[in-house]
Parts: C-alpha cells; structure tokens; sequence
C-alpha cells in the first residue's frame, strides 16, 4: 500500500456566522472512525439541544474519500444541508474530519438556494481557519534478533522513524515498533542486511 499522509483537523473547531438572523454554528473535530464521528455528532447535538436544527456530515479516510460518509439534513429540506455540508468536506483537503452545523432560526426564510449556500459556507468558513496536522499512515512491526544486533537495531530505528512501543528480551531481543507503512519494505531490508539474515520482521495487524 502507498504511503498516506494528509491534513486531518488538529482538534475541536468553531466558527459561527449570522446570515438573514438566523445564526449558523459549524462545530468541526477529527474523526477517524464512524463511530467517533456519531459520537461528536450528538455531543454537539446535547449542546446545542435547543436549537432549530443540527444538521451533520462527514468523511472517514482521505480527502475525497467516498466509502465512509454520512450526511444529515435534521429536518432542513431534502439536500439543502448535509449534501452541500459533505460536498465542501470532500473537496476541502482535508482528511478523517466531522462537521456539524447548527441552526438557530431567525425568522426569515432562506429558501432551499439560500439554505444550501449557508451550510455549504458555514463549513467552507470553518475549514478557512482550521488548524491542521498531518495524518501519516502507520503500521506496527514486530524484529527479533540476537543480542549481538541490538545496538544496530537501535541506530536503525531513528531512520526509518520508528518509534519503540515495546521490549522483551528472551533467548532473542524483540522489539515492537510503529513507523511509517512506506519505510516498511526499507526496514525489512536493512534487518535483513545487518542480521545477514538472522533477523526477522513480522508485520502485526
């Protein structure tokens, strides 16, 4: 698999907007797994309980990603909230990220244009000022080799930027370590090469 990196939000973000009197509230965390994303989605919900509506979407995966969506309209009219909220998160650039956009009514109608230019811009709002990290695709190893490497093993890492989550040391030293999935195949080189041959790389999960 390709090395994946993108921008995922750094953490909670708010902006609100008023347009026509009605005040609009976009709510944006990271989220990396649907139920994460629910999760936030009715926190907001609790917060804001009161409100007209509390209309949501989001994106699971990398920017642009279609298999792990949803979208809610709450009550707005078909399409005026969540597809036009979820069609800005998928062309936003940024990856594993929820929004939600609540609506306090302020007596004048926007109609269905007026709608989805307004939850549509109450995210693009958002993301214009959202702090962002980068999401690097990780994966974790396990090497064992004999006591003699170790210290080899150990000037490797840093190189590779694995990071040692574990140690055990048993008839052979074992290490579990997390690094990025594109320094895999350099990883299991240079074991392979410092060992010659001794060691082994087992990739886990």
């Amino acid at each position: 698999m390709d090395d994946v990196r993108y921008p995922i939000p750094r953490g909670p973000h708010r902006v609100e907007q008023v347009i026509e009197r009605s005040r609009f509230i976009c709510s944006i965390a990271p989220a990396t797994r649907t139920d994460a994303a629910q999760a936030f989605i009715k926190a907001v919900g609790a917060e804001f309980a009161d409100a007209t509506h509390n209309c949501w979407a989001y994106v699971i995966g990398a920017p642009g990603r279609t298999d792990r969506i949803g979208l809610s309209d709450d009550g707005e009219p078909h399409g005026t909230a969540g597809r036009p909220m979820l069609t800005v998160l998928q062309h936003g650039g940024v990856g594993d990220i929820v929004a939600v956009v609540t609506r306090y009514y302020g007596g004048t109608k926007l109609g269905t244009g007026g709608l989805v230019k307004a939850y549509g811009g109450a995210v693009q709002e958002a993301l214009a000022s959202l702090p962002t990290v980068t999401r690097v695709d990780t994966v974790l190893a396990r090497v064992a080799v004999g006591y003699a490497h170790i210290g080899a093993v150990q000037q490797l890492l840093p190189t590779v930027n694995a990071e040692v989550v574990t140690q055990e040391f048993h008839e052979q030293a074992a290490f579990t370590v997390k690094l990025p999935r594109a320094e895999v195949a350099a990883f299991e080189t240079a074991i392979a090469n410092l060992t010659r041959g001794s060691g082994a790389v087992q990739l886990l999960g």
